[in-house]
């Protein structure tokens, strides 16, 4: 972490340390260099190859598939179990492809990427852009998720986002310098909302990701697509605070054009006056509004629905 002394914000910046040389680090370091590598092979001719990958990964990836299985028999129990196997395959495929994507944006021109971006509802930022309001972008956890972020960047905008440490000491510090690249700002999750809040206001336009589960403490029992999920209402008490425009946004990356579409919804100025409940409800609302079209996009493996009512079952044990 770092203090930015012209602002006064605290601010993560990763660290590139000797211990990284170290023998535990050349499989990753590998890793890294065949994704940079197939940043140079053009979408049309990779992403099948990283489709199937994904594909085969995904079978193998027990645990993530069971927690994906988990969550789309309680999400969408409306749809067939070889339909939702359907969703989960795909999902898996995106997993490379957009690791991919977010690559190519870190080590080439952005300009090849942004020729690729089709964006839906521009003109929503845009408005509350001309409004001079502050804005907090909610988006879902979807593959690509950080490329909208890194986009905006490119294009001479100021993006701050909060984020989570990856375990594996390298992969953390590749990641997030991905990131930085073009001067975005990062904040972790264990220097607390204020660093995020005083960057939304001062300008930075906040990204903020909705959908983790975060115990029953604070937390509200909503629906969540067919089921129920612990939603923090948080983002409402940040609109407040921050004075700020709440607009979901998603990514959605279409590995049979390498285009990537970004969707854009209308503001939630409904949530202005509202209570906790409702907040937290219409958050997954828009959650189910922007990955319901494109599941396959979606973070299926995390333990969404992990906090249950009281004498409700733990759905992911076996």
């Amino acid at each position: 972490m770092e203090n930015n002394n012209k602002t006064n914000v605290t601010e993560f910046v990763p660290q590139f340390t000797s211990a990284f040389y170290h023998p535990r680090y050349w499989g990753i370091w590998c890793g890294i260099g065949l994704i940079v590598g197939a940043t140079y092979i053009p979408p049309r001719l990779r992403d099948p190859f990283l489709g199937a990958l994904g594909r085969l990964a995904g079978k193998l990836a027990k645990g993530a598939r069971h927690r994906a299985r988990v969550n789309l028999h309680y999400c969408m129990p409306e749809l067939s179990e070889s339909a939702r196997e359907k969703i989960i395959d795909e999902m898996f495929a995106t997993v490379p492809q957009s690791t991919v994507l977010m690559a190519e944006l870190a080590c080439r021109n952005p300009e090849r990427l942004l020729s690729r971006v089709r964006w839906h509802g521009q003109e929503l930022i845009e408005q509350a852009t001309q409004q001079q309001r502050n804005i907090i972008f909610l988006v879902p956890h979807g593959w690509a998720v950080d490329v909208p972020a890194m986009l905006m960047s490119a294009q001479g905008n100021k993006v701050a986002g909060m984020f989570h440490n990856q375990r594996n000491e390298l992969v953390d510090y590749m990641w997030n310098r991905v990131r930085r690249r073009f001067g975005g700002r990062l904040h972790a999750r264990n220097d607390g909302v204020k660093p995020f809040v005083s960057s939304v206001r001062q300008g930075w336009w906040g990204y903020y990701l909705p959908d983790q589960d975060h115990g029953p403490e604070h937390s509200e029992f909503v629906d969540f697509f067919a089921t129920y999920k612990a939603t923090l209402p948080a983002i409402g008490r940040l609109m407040k605070i921050c004075r700020a425009a709440v607009i979901p946004l998603f990514p959605v990356y279409d590995s049979k054009t390498g285009q990537l579409d970004i969707y854009v919804r209308p503001p939630m100025d409904d949530i202005a006056a509202a209570d906790d409940a409702y907040i937290a409800r219409r958050m997954n609302e828009e959650v189910e509004n922007l990955v319901r079209p494109n599941p396959e996009q979606y973070t299926w493996i995390l333990k969404l629905l992990k906090t249950r009512k009281p004498g409700d079952p733990d759905p992911y044990r076996r």
